[in-house]
Formats: C-alpha cells, sequence, structure tokens
C-alpha cells in the first residue's frame, strides 16, 4: 500500500525531509552528512523504545507492505522474536549513525549500510513512507561519490567549516 489518508501528513513531512535531504547531500555534503547522522541517530532509540513498550506495533507493518513476502516475513519468524529483530536493526541503526559521524572508511562503510537498509524497507509502503527512503538512499549515494564528504571526523569537519566562516566575517 502505497498512500493511505490517515498517514497523509507524516508522509508530506516524510517527503519534505527526504528532498531536503538529497537536496544537502548534493550542494552541501557536510550537512548532508550531518543529516543522516541525525537520522539514523534518533531512529536507533526510538526504535528501542517502541519495542519496549509495544513490540506488536511492528507487526502492522504487514498490513502496509506492498510484496506479499514482506508481508510474510512479518508475520512469520519476525512476529516470534520481534524484540530480537528490532533490537538488531536499531543497532544497525545506530552503528551506520557512528559510522558516519567517524569518517573515513567507517563512514563509507555505514554509507553503504544506509542504502542497504533505506532501499530494503522501501516495499513497507507507506509504513516506510515510500518513497522517501529510496530518495534518502539516493542521497546517502551522492556523499558517497562526493570526493571529501566523508572523509574526516564530522565534528572536526563541523568545527573546521564554523571556524572559517567566522574568521571570513
Amino acid at each position: 500500500m502505497f498512500y493511505l489518508p490517515e498517514y497523509a501528513l507524516p508522509h508530506a513531512i516524510s517527503l519534505t525531509a527526504s528532498v531536503l535531504m538529497l537536496l544537502a547531500a548534493w550542494r552541501r555534503p557536510v550537512l548532508g552528512r550531518a543529516l543522516y547522522v541525525a537520522l539514523f541517530a534518533w531512529a536507533a532509540p526510538t526504535n528501542l523504545h517502541a519495542v519496549s513498550t509495544d513490540p506488536a506495533q511492528y507487526l502492522d507493518f504487514a498490513n502496509l507492505a506492498v510484496l506479499d513476502a514482506y508481508a510474510d516475513i512479518i508475520r512469520g519468524p519476525f512476529a516470534q522474536h520481534v524484540t530480537l529483530y528490532v533490537t538488531l536493526i536499531a543497532t544497525c541503526q545506530a552503528l551506520i549513525a557512528a559510522g558516519l559521524f567517524t569518517g573515513g572508511m567507517l563512514a563509507r562503510v555505514a554509507a553503504v549500510g544506509a542504502i542497504t537498509f533505506l532501499v530494503a524497507i522501501a516495499p513497507f509502503g507507506v509504513g516506510s513512507a515510500f518513497p522517501c527512503t529510496l530518495i534518502m538512499a539516493t542521497g546517502a549515494a551522492l556523499l558517497l561519490r562526493h570526493p571529501t564528504a566523508l572523509q574526516d571526523n564530522l565534528a572536526h569537519r563541523t568545527r573546521a567549516a564554523w571556524t572559517t566562516r567566522r574568521h571570513a566575517h
């Protein structure tokens, strides 16, 4: 299912955010990278909290999936071990955030992980705010293609950018 009226507002917000992330990755790659760090750093604890308070809510994704195979996985093995699977997903999200923040080879691996994750959840349709995840995956791919976007530690890059701007004025 790609659209449900009750998801219209969150879907519109997600579309806006995904396009802004794509534009940032294209035009201001350090900002784009920071946005991806923020996304995954937010998603990890959000999923951990949600699964610890109401693991059954994740089973609703089966009803939103556009591929029967995804619905079957949610209703089958995933349903038997929701907390385990969501904890693994949240751990991967935290590792993606940490890798993107760290820079270097870890950031490149994390960017590939982000792309893989975002493309993998796209078949959840409106449950993943389709096509937002594909737009965000494209932005992460742009970061990979930028020669210096993922090089240094993000804190160092941000500090250097602010220092350069401050001295320029």
